[in-house]
């Protein structure tokens, strides 16, 4: 399965995605994210999807032209630890656009769950 991790401004945010990267086996990953995001060191290969914080309809209309070639797969794990709801919610509805299921994926004291 794929990892798709937004990653916002407030670097302490970052290490969720951090653990699930390192934690996880994962097909492919993906990172999502401002310019800020860029400073990110995954420690595994990984794509970066770039977007302009903007209004909601153009943040989403960005993420789905960026997201659709990168998706390969039918289904994503999806982290949205970091973000806003505006984020959350562009990233979610280009993901459902592509089209590709979404499962919401943490890393817990248990390890990483789906939910």
């Amino acid at each position: 399965m794929e990892l798709v991790a937004l990653l916002s401004e407030g670097k302490e945010t970052w290490a969720q995605a951090s653990g699930l990267i390192k934690r996880g086996e994962w097909d492919k990953i993906i990172i999502v994210g401002d310019s800020s995001a860029r400073d990110f060191s995954a420690g595994k290969e990984h794509e970066f999807v770039e977007f302009s914080k903007d209004n909601l309809v153009k943040m989403k209309k960005e993420l789905l032209e960026k997201l659709k070639p990168v998706v390969k797969g039918t289904e994503v794990a999806l982290s949205i630890a970091s973000g806003t709801g505006k984020e959350h919610m562009a990233l979610i509805s280009a993901l459902l656009s592509v089209p590709v299921g979404i499962r919401f994926t943490a890393l817990t004291k248990e390890g990483i769950i789906f939910m």
